[in-house]
């Protein structure tokens, strides 16, 4: 069968896609299709299914091709030839999705396919982009209480308002889609970057089960890299912030050193004031090289810009053609 969408203006009706990025997840794959299929097929709507392949070392592709073979209508594959994370592999989808409406999930079942009705009715009641909260979260306290940390950060430090910024769940309408591929983004934050974009941004809270089989892909310094990239990348209050600070800092320190300074001289006592001194100088050390990295860290994202790099090779791709 061809896939091919027809042409619709009924926001239920609407052409649907489904991106879907995977890496090593070859346990997760059977129950995925299986659980996946039927809720788009009870839709009653044409839709399409975007494997990415981010350069996975398991039978992941083969699985995927297997399910392209079994569902050729619906199944499209892009096969990366390495690893370029998660962004990229969603990135890659983003500029060949075919439908009118695009909700992106994990591979690993921890966001139930179940719970897109959610997100459909909010697109149909006329939001452009819906982005998935996590209810009765099934993590480890460390990554729960961490998550909570990072929002708080992120809330403090850029105009973004996320109820659960690492709810992968989320729906986006076709014109926001646009925009963000327009926007040529490197390591932006996707569901930041979308509700920069969004006229009419939602959320719904949908349920949260534990990881179906393996282990998390996401690294504690991963985690930290993809918060940087959401901060940095939407504000520059951490520069404004640490300007602030180190102005204090001197401040102080050059109060300190005059109280030093009249203690020796019209006090005569020295009683250390070397050691003093040397704990003042460190500590504008450290400051000056906290300084030094956040400078960097927008310094390096401009230049992965102007540098104008491929953002990923593309090995193959699967679909029945138009």
């Amino acid at each position: 069968m061809v896939f091919k969408f027809f042409v619709s203006t009924t926001p239920s009706t609407l052409p649907l896609s489904i991106v879907i990025p995977v890496y090593n997840e070859e346990l997760n794959l059977p129950t995925l299709f299986a659980r996946l299929y039927p809720v788009l097929d009870a839709l009653g709507r044409r839709y399409e299914v975007i494997f990415t392949n981010d350069g996975s070392h398991d039978r992941s592709i083969a699985l995927l091709k297997a399910q392209h073979a079994a569902r050729p209508d619906v199944t499209r594959v892009i096969d990366f030839n390495a690893n370029y994370g998660q962004h990229m592999a969603i990135m890659a989808a983003f500029e060949r999705v075919r439908g009118d409406v695009i909700i992106t999930l994990d591979a690993d079942l921890q966001n139930p396919p179940e719970e897109i009705p959610k997100l459909l009715e909010q697109i149909a009641a006329g939001h452009d982009y819906v982005g998935g909260y996590r209810l009765n979260r099934q993590d480890s306290l460390f990554r729960t209480y961490a998550s909570k940390i990072i929002n708080f950060v992120r809330e403090k430090t850029t105009s973004i308002e996320m109820t659960d910024q690492g709810c992968m769940l989320r729906a986006y309408s076709r014109q926001v889609i646009d925009a963000i591929v327009r926007s040529g983004a490197i390591n932006t934050f996707i569901p930041a970057l979308a509700y920069s974009f969004a006229s009419n941004p939602a959320e719904v809270g949908v349920k949260h089960e534990e990881r179906h089989a393996g282990v998390s892909n996401y690294s504690f310094y991963m985690l930290i890299r993809l918060n940087f990239d959401l901060i940095t990348g939407f504000s520059l209050a951490p520069l404004q912030y640490f300007t602030m600070f180190a102005g204090l800092c001197s401040a102080g320190s050059f109060v300190l050193v005059l109280v030093l300074a009249y203690m020796r001289i019209f006090l005569h006592d020295d009683t250390n004031g070397v050691f003093t001194l040397f704990g003042i100088l460190f500590f504008l050390l450290s400051v000056t090289m906290v300084g030094i990295g956040l400078i960097g860290e927008y310094v390096g994202r401009t230049y992965q810009v102007v540098r104008a790099r491929q953002r990923y090779f593309v090995k193959e791709i699967l679909e029945a053609k138009e």
